[in-house]
C-alpha cells in the first residue's frame, strides 16, 4: 500500500511497484498532446527543494508538478538562508508555514527525507539522500527495462561501476530483486564491499565477468565528489577495466541494454559511440523519469480523482 510518502524502494512491495509504473505508463500520453497539461493537481502546492545539485531530476520533478497543474515553488540551498546557517528543520518548518501538499527533497544526508515524513503532515518525495537511496530513479529504471524485457522476473541484469556509493545502485537492486530479476555488481574492490550480497545481489569485480550473459548493463557514474584518493587511481586506469566501450560490448547479448543515470563521465563509465548507440536507452530513462514522477505526485496528491486521473 502507498503511503503518504516516498522514501525509498525498500519500503515498497512488488504490487506498489507495478502499480506506480501501470500509472507511469498511462501519463505518458500526456506528454505526447498538443496541450502537454491536465487538471489534475490544481490547487495543489509542491514544493522542490534540492540541497544539492541536479539536472535531470530537478527539472523533471518540476515539469511534472506543472503539467498536473500544481502550483511549484522551487528552493535551492545555494540561494538560500542554509548559506547562513539555517538548519534543515528550521528550513522545513518555514516551508509548513506555506502549507505545501508535498515536498521533494535532494539532500546530502542518508535519511534526511525520512526525519522530516516524520515530523511534518505533507508528503515527502525522496530525490536522493546521502548514498542511501534515489527512488524515482529505481523506478524510471524499472520501467524502462519494463518497456522492453517485459516481466522481469527471471532477467539478468548487471550493475557496474562504484557501487558502494550510488543511492541509484540501492533503489534498483531493491526494485530489480522485489520483482524476481537477478542482479549482478561489478565493480573494484573498494566500491563494490562484500556487505552488498546481503542486499541479495551476485558480486563480481570486473565488467568482463559480467558483459557476456545479462539482459541489461547499467553503468554508474563514478562519483569523484564522494571518493577518497585510494578508491580510485585515475579515470585511465578506471575506464580501462571498468568502462564499457566497443570491443566489450560486442561480446554482449545483440538485444543488451545499455543504461546510465547521468550524468555521464564520457570515456570513462561509457565510450561516446556506446553512450549514443543502438544498445542504449539512456534517453528514454530521462523520458520515463518525467513519467515516474507524475505519477508519484498523482498517487499522493490526486487520488481523489478516478484512477489514471486526466491522463
Amino acid at each position: 500500500m502507498i503511503g503518504k510518502d516516498i522514501l525509498g524502494l525498500r519500503d515498497l512491495d512488488a504490487a506498489d511497484i507495478h502499480r506506480i509504473l501501470d500509472t507511469a505508463t498511462r501519463f505518458r500520453a500526456v506528454s505526447e498532446r498538443a496541450i502537454k497539461k491536465v487538471p489534475t493537481l490544481r490547487g495543489r502546492t509542491v514544493v522542490t527543494a534540492f540541497f544539492e545539485n541536479s539536472t535531470r531530476t530537478r527539472l523533471s520533478f518540476d515539469l511534472a508538478a506543472k503539467r498536473l497543474s500544481a502550483d511549484v515553488l522551487g528552493f535551492s540551498a545555494s540561494t538560500s538562508s542554509t548559506r547562513k546557517g539555517e538548519t534543515l528543520m528550521d528550513t522545513a518548518r518555514n516551508l509548513d508555514a506555506l502549507k505545501p501538499d508535498a515536498v521533494i527533497i535532494r539532500h546530502g544526508a542518508a535519511g534526511a527525507p525520512h526525519m522530516l515524513a516524520r515530523a511534518f503532515p505533507w508528503s515527502v518525495i525522496n530525490a536522493g539522500d546521502g548514498i542511501n537511496e534515489h527512488p524515482t530513479q529505481g523506478l524510471l529504471d524499472l520501467l524502462t527495462m519494463r518497456d522492453h524485457l517485459g516481466d522481469l522476473r527471471g532477467r539478468r541484469v548487471a550493475i557496474v561501476g562504484d557501487v558502494f556509493h550510488s543511492r541509484v545502485a540501492r533503489s534498483d537492486i531493491f526494485g530489480l530483486t522485489k520483482l524476481g530479476a537477478r542482479v549482478l555488481v561489478a565493480g573494484p574492490g573498494t566500491m563494490c564491499p562484500p556487505e552488498l550480497a546481503e542486499l541479495g545481489v551476485e558480486l563480481r569485480h570486473t565488467i568482463d565477468e559480467v558483459i557476456e550473459d545479462v539482459d541489461v548493463v547499467m553503468m554508474l557514474r563514478i562519483q569523484r565528489e564522494r571518493l577518497g584518493r585510494a578508491m580510485m587511481a585515475s579515470s585511465r586506469e578506471y575506464a580501462r577495466f571498468y568502462g564499457l566501450d566497443l570491443d566489450r560490448l560486442r561480446r554482449a547479448r545483440p538485444d543488451v541494454l545499455v543504461m546510465h543515470p547521468g550524468p555521464i563521465n564520457r570515456g570513462v563509465e561509457l565510450a561516446p559511440e556506446v553512450a549514443d548507440g543502438e544498445r542504449s536507452v539512456i534517453l528514454e530513462q530521462v523520458t520515463n523519469g518525467l513519467a515516474v514522477r507524475m505519477a508519484l505526485l498523482y498517487l499522493l496528491l490526486g487520488r481523489g480523482a478516478g484512477e489514471g486521473g486526466d491522463a
